[in-house]
Parts: C-alpha cells; structure tokens; sequence
C-alpha cells in the first residue's frame, strides 16, 4: 500500500460476515504489542490468527491508558520499558501482515498518533497492514478535520457505546460508524469480571436496532462461558485482559488454550 491506496476496509465487514454466514459471533481477541517481550509478538499474532481469531485487537502501549484496568495497564508499561511504542508497533504488524491477512484494529488513544504525525501515522498504517483505527479518546463530533482525514484516507475508525450512552447520542455515533461498532459492557475499565450485566442482552439489541454495521461487546469477558453468553446477543465477542493475563503468566501455550476455549464457545453459541 502506499500513501494514496485505501486500507482494506472491506476486511472488517467481510470477516464478522463470514462468521454470520457461520451461524456464530466474530471472535475478536486483544493483545499489547510487545508483550510478554517484543519477541514474543509476532508468535502471538500468528497464534491469533490460527487459532481462530475473525479480527485482531493490537494495542499499542501508551504511558497514560485511562481506558484499561490494571491487566492492560501492566502489559502496556511492561512492553514501554522493553522499547515498544507506536513505529515499533506499525513494524510488528507490517511482519504479521506478510505472513496472515486477519484483520486487524490497531486500539490506541490520540496522543501516540499525534506525536508521531497525524499524517504519517495514516500513511504507515494503512502500509503496514491496519484496517481501522480505535482512538478510545476520541468522541464522535469532537474533531471533524481529523475524522475528515482518517476517512479522505481510507482508514476506518471504530466507536464506542456505553451502557452511559444516551439513545439519541447512540443514534449519532451509529450514523458515523464503520468496521463495526463497539459496546463496552460495563461502566469502568477493561478487565475481568465475575458476571456480566444483566441487562446486556437489552442494551445490545437496542443499539443493533439503529446500525447496519456488527456490534462487538468488550469489558469484563473473561471466561468461555461469557463469550458465549455475549456470542449469542451480538456480532462479535471482544476479549482482552484474560488474554493478556493468560500471555503473561503463563506464556504463548496458555493463552492459546484460552483462545481454544472462546473460538468453541463462540462456535458453540446460537447466535441471534
């Protein structure tokens, strides 16, 4: 790709349609790049991709990650203090890239992307391989020129809803979403919980009614069982933090029996 050729922003739709096809929701795992090490990574991509994954989170360290719980927080500083940051990160995924074309959503906030130049960032992204972007700090509406570049490019940027949210702001971000829509299952940060909201399958169901584009639902799943609570009432299954746990205390083999765990409940689930 080069500064004038479109990420492939198509691969979003296809791969949760692709799962739809299948009876089941996406499988959208998170990891931090350069965690456990920065030698780690390109191992843990390609296990992602093999062992399931529709679409990949890769998150990209920051020193400042108000958006995640402690899990994601650790792995972040950790692979920082090993010399990960963002053109390490765009370096990685160009290497993934050549190797396995699993979507995949670079998950950072406004500052790295800044500091490394707005432009230079669009450009090398879409050059290493990203299909959308998620600035967890960037609300729809709060920057117009910078939403305006990102879609001039062809990059996707993926929104957020959460159980907060008003309905008529709701409506608003479903109007400008592309790739797929996240919903954050919890007020809070990332990371495991014991169980999940109760009123999760209502609040999914209202806001697939107003898009056209996959809802995924992220926060607090942790475990088999609530990836395939969440299989059944949305498109996508979002899982990070017990990954990320997985991956550090247990290395490559232990989170790809997780991964194994959440690709058969996401396929065991009857989706809606």
């Amino acid at each position: 790709m080069s500064a004038t050729t479109s990420s492939d922003r198509a691969a979003l739709g296809r791969a949760f349609a692709a799962a739809r096809a299948e009876g089941r929701a996406a499988l959208v795992p998170y990891v931090t790049a350069g965690h456990p090490t920065p030698a780690d990574t390109a191992a843990v991509l390609r296990m992602l991709a093999d062992e399931g994954a529709d679409v990949i989170e890769l998150g990209v360290p920051f020193s400042d990650p108000l958006a995640d719980g402690p899990v994601i927080q650790r792995s972040s500083f950790r692979a920082i203090e090993q010399g990960v940051d963002l053109a390490w990160t765009l370096a990685a995924l160009a290497e993934f890239r050549r190797e396995r074309d699993t979507p995949v959503v670079l998950f950072t906030y406004l500052n790295p992307v800044l500091h490394h130049g707005l432009d230079r960032f669009l450009d090398e992204a879409a050059e290493a391989g990203a299909n959308a972007v998620l600035l967890t700090d960037l609300p729809v509406g709060e920057d117009a020129e910078l939403e305006a570049r990102f879609e001039a490019a062809g990059m996707d940027l993926i929104r957020l809803v959460a159980p907060t949210t008003t309905p008529a702001r709701v409506r608003v971000i479903a109007r400008a979403a592309r790739g797929f829509l996240y919903y954050v299952s919890r007020t809070g940060v990332t990371g495991a919980s014991q169980a999940l909201s109760a009123g999760l399958a209502r609040e999914v169901a209202e806001v697939r009614a107003v898009t056209d584009v996959p809802v995924a639902v992220g926060f607090g799943i942790s475990t088999a069982a609530q990836a395939a609570e969440v299989g059944r009432i949305a498109d996508g299954v979002v899982v990070g933090s017990a990954l990320v746990d997985r991956l550090e205390r247990g290395g490559l083999e232990a989170a790809r029996a997780l991964m194994r765990e959440l690709r058969g409940a996401v396929e065991g689930a009857a989706h809606a």
